[in-house]
């Protein structure tokens, strides 16, 4: 079991130093969450919630995944990357490329892709990317993705990208795991027939375990039940190491904490209150799950 935690909400400024900590308490990894901007007229409906509007306000900030990715990798040394999840769909091909190998280069081989179909057509338009394709293109872009990371002489040809034989360079120094995100059956099924593992969010015990049993039934369905497969949720019970222990038998590889939220922060303030919560979190679950 591998435990990961998020960049998601927190102040762009405390990022690298929650990195260190997490680093240096021996967690596995962290991810980061993707979106472009936030239109001020928002026709897109979210898909999550009951008034079809984000919960957070138009404000909030999403650094560049890649761009923190980089100065995260500068800041630790074992600590891996990923994302929950990258629309890389709404990103030409090239610069998907472009920015997951150099990071891979960067970091010594410490990142994954885990990539999203999104909900939001405002940033498709705006990064001149077809929203009404982009599962398709997804379908695609990941045999294109591990086509073009080879390094040498590389090229594509597919129903929806191009790409004539040409040099891009760095090329990523070994394999770059592709996780899939999203719920839908199309994403599952992407996940099991096309990725190396499922990115999902914060779910109770029973809907968590039927996306692993579903995935591990399409993974058969696919034939491809014996490659290694990641499976990365957040679990929404009580922390314990029985509880990973459990998960872990189910097929879950890996899950999100935040050790910090709802914790007693002894009255500290700001990125250096989290410490506390992350280290006793490693002592008392982490540990213990290990042993």
């Amino acid at each position: 079991m591998q435990f990961w935690s998020g960049a998601t909400f927190l102040d762009t400024t405390d990022v690298l130093p929650l990195a260190r900590m997490l680093d240096e308490a021996g967690y596995d990894g962290m991810v980061t969450s993707d979106h472009m901007i936030y239109p001020r007229r928002l026709q897109s409906t979210y898909p999550d919630s009951e008034t079809g509007t984000p919960p957070w306000p138009a404000e909030t900030a999403w650094p560049d995944a890649w761009v923190l990715t980089g100065a995260m990798a500068a800041v630790t040394t074992r600590l891996r990357f990923s994302n929950a999840v990258y629309i890389a769909p709404a990103r030409p091909l090239l610069e998907v490329a472009k920015q997951v190998a150099t990071a891979a280069v960067l970091s010594g081989g410490r990142v994954a892709l885990a990539a999203g179909v999104g909900w939001m057509r405002e940033e498709y338009d705006l990064m001149g990317q077809d929203f009404s394709t982009r599962g398709r293109r997804l379908d695609e872009m990941i045999p294109a993705l591990r086509a073009l990371w080879q390094g040498g002489w590389v090229s594509w040809s597919g129903e929806h990208y191009e790409v004539p034989e040409m040099m891009i360079e760095p090329h990523p120094p070994g394999r770059v795991p592709i996780f899939c995100g999203g719920e839908s059956e199309a994403a599952l099924r992407r996940a099991a027939r096309l990725c190396d593992g499922w990115v999902g969010y914060a779910y109770r015990w029973e809907e968590a375990v039927g996306y692993a049993r579903r995935l591990t039934a399409l993974r058969r369905e696919y034939g491809r039940l014996d490659e290694p497969f990641d499976i990365l949720l957040a679990l929404m019970e009580p922390p314990t190491p029985q509880l990973y222990l459990r998960a872990e038998q189910e097929g879950i590889t890996s899950v999100m904490v935040a050790p910090w939220m709802g914790a007693d922060l002894g009255g500290s303030t700001g990125v250096e209150g989290f410490r506390g919560p992350i280290e006793r979190f490693a002592e008392t679950v982490i540990a213990k799950v290990r042993s």
